[in-house]
Formats: C-alpha cells, sequence, structure tokens
C-alpha cells in the first residue's frame, strides 16, 4: 500500500512539474533590441520602429515604456497583444542634437522577468558652415 501511495505521489508531483514548464505565459519577442539610425542630418526623420510577437501562450502587456532622457519618446501599444500578435513600439529621438547618442528605453511588461531594454544609436550630423557671399552693391561702381 505505502508503495502505491509512494507512486501515486510521485506521478503528481511529476505532472505539477510538467504542466509548469509548458505554461510559459507571454512571451515579448525581438527580431533586434537594437536600431541603428546611421549618420543623419540635424533634424530629419526622428522615429524608428522595434517589431515584437508575443510568442508565449498568454496575452502580453507592457505597463510602461521609459526613455532614458526626455530626448528619446518610446509610444507603445496600451491593449493587450494576444498570443502570436505582431506589434511595434515607435521610438523618437530629438534629431535637432548635433553629435553621436546611444539612448535606452526601458520596458516594463507582465513577464518572468518583467523588463526588456531597446537600444537606438547614431550620429546627427552638424550642418557645414555656409561661406559669407560679399552683398551685392546693385552694379553701382564706387
Amino acid at each position: 500500500m505505502k508503495q502505491a501511495f509512494s507512486l501515486l505521489a510521485f506521478f503528481l508531483l511529476g505532472s505539477f512539474a510538467i504542466n509548469a514548464q509548458n505554461a510559459t505565459g507571454p512571451v515579448m519577442t525581438f527580431p533586434t533590441t537594437t536600431v541603428d539610425y546611421g549618420k543623419i542630418e540635424k533634424g530629419s526623420d526622428k522615429v524608428r520602429k522595434f517589431s515584437f510577437t508575443n510568442t508565449g501562450n498568454e496575452p502580453l502587456v507592457i505597463k510602461s515604456a521609459k526613455g532614458s532622457c526626455g530626448c528619446t519618446v518610446p509610444t507603445y501599444p496600451q491593449e493587450p497583444i494576444m498570443p502570436g500578435e505582431t506589434k511595434t513600439i515607435d521610438v523618437s529621438y530629438d534629431t535637432n542634437r548635433p553629435g553621436a547618442f546611444t539612448k535606452t528605453v526601458t520596458l516594463t511588461t507582465n513577464e518572468t522577468p518583467d523588463t526588456h531594454t531597446l537600444t537606438i544609436k547614431g550620429e546627427v550630423l552638424v550642418p557645414p558652415t555656409q561661406e559669407a557671399v560679399p552683398a551685392s552693391n546693385g552694379g553701382i561702381k564706387q
């Protein structure tokens, strides 16, 4: 009898462990977590997109998205993302700031672990200075 009870307990514990392994919950999967703007002109297109898919088996919820500074502004889906669904996170960088940059966006989700970090980088080129052109005197000889 004790053997039967032990065998039953072992079987039940094993089935719980197998079920726990199959319960993945939401899983946010990115093709890439870094976007390189490259060398861009001052004031050029600000927005870059990060595509992702919920490869889990439960709805994914993005609770927050925060840029590493005020010059980096993320926009993310507010509604739950169903399993198998693909969405994008738009990240806007202030391209009026000349020079090289590397900035991050931290996402908080309902996953375990619950954070992801996205990175944008590039260089905003300083516009070339224009040489002063002498003013025209209207053709009058001096």
